[in-house]
């Protein structure tokens, strides 16, 4: 079956891409570069033995994106996440990511309303729930206005989702959302590799490990927790990969309850920032360089998933720990590091 993984090269894709390579299905990726490499694909390969087909799209360019799926009629399903991702940078400047996260969905939703059969994974994010009442949290939980621009597009990729599924019955689709992804492949091949300044803690934390950073900034030590820092659930990619796949043959195989539907996906655990500088060094035996800095626009006290629709209704669970994570994230680190 021809699966396109939109933002197919960039952290979390391209561990999809190797999932779904490895379970025999013919992969089609577009990306725009502009997060990712095609270093990514000799990664792939690596892994995999063999590469998805590539081609450097922009899904924003709605003339190009059309062009694409006239000369893929056939593809069964789409996993999406072409987006811009980083809390901090969409305060900064929202814009970008109202046209990345919005218009684009609304591009590819146009591409796919009309087929006979349409599947798609949404990447959505515990962001839409802000800071939640209750936890954890679960997916009947509200989404409350969102604390930042980033969490927005989110909350607005969903509802337009479902607006298109009320209308269009032949598209079915599933948003994920996910919590903190972190790690990397075990093989050392592919894993998080920001481009300038990282905008999320994990790849932060070894990029100071490994001397490229002079000092981590933990934003906050003030919230109303066991340590004063943020807590959040860290859930390592490969698990992430996982849920995907068995969210896309959910979809596939006719066994969704409604056109459209949400899981959460994370290790229900939630971990402090503190807590997770603690397991870095526990995990790797390196100390870490770090001091405390005002709290962050955008950020919330905590969120940590309630799982149990997940593992029952998707037959999922959370698999690696949060010391794996660590560990295969340091892996990766030294593994770039080594060609630079």
């Amino acid at each position: 079956m021809k699966i396109l993984v939109t933002g197919g090269l960039g952290y979390i894709g391209s561990h999809v891409v190797v999932e779904l390579l490895n379970r025999n299905y013919d992969v089609l990726v577009i990306d725009n570069l502009s997060n990712s490499s095609l270093k990514v694909l000799d990664g792939i390969e690596n892994i995999c033995g063999k590469k998805p087909d590539f081609e450097k799209i922009d899904v924003r360019d709605k003339g190009e994106l059309n062009d694409f799926f006239k000369r893929n009629q056939n593809v069964q399903g789409v996993i999406h996440f072409a987006a811009s991702k980083a809390v901090g940078e969409s305060v900064e400047n929202p814009l970008l990511y109202y046209e990345n996260n919005i218009n684009a969905l609304v591009y590819l939703l146009q591409e796919l309303q009309d087929k006979e059969e349409a599947h798609l994974i949404f990447s959505s994010s515990c962001t839409v729930y802000g800071q939640a009442d209750e936890l954890p949290i679960t997916e009947s939980a509200p989404v409350k206005p969102a604390e930042s621009p980033y969490g927005n597009t989110k909350q607005i990729g969903e509802e337009i989702i479902q607006d298109v599924c009320k209308v269009k019955p032949a598209l079915k689709a599933i948003a994920l959302r996910y919590f903190n992804p972190v790690g990397a492949h075990h093989t050392g091949h592919i894993g998080e590799l920001p481009l300038g300044t990282p905008q999320n803690l994990v790849p932060y934390i070894t990029q100071t490990a490994i001397g490229l950073r002079e000092q981590l900034s933990v934003f906050g030590d003030d919230y109303p927790t066991r340590d004063g820092t943020a807590i959040r659930d860290y859930i390592h990619v490969m698990d992430l990969a996982a849920a995907h796949v068995v969210a896309l043959e959910r979809l596939m195989n006719k066994k969704s309850s409604s056109n459209f539907e949400t899981f959460n996906i994370g290790t229900g655990t939630g971990s402090t920032v503190l807590e997770v500088v603690n397991a870095f060094e526990s995990a790797t035996g390196v100390d870490l360089n770090y001091k405390i800095v005002p709290r962050r626009e955008g950020d919330v006290t905590a969120a940590y998933a309630h799982t149990e629709r997940a593992n029952k209704v998707l037959g999922w669970k959370a698999q690696y720990s949060l010391e794996d994570s660590l560990a295969s994230a340091w892996q990766w680190e030294k593994n770039v590091r080594s060609k630079d």
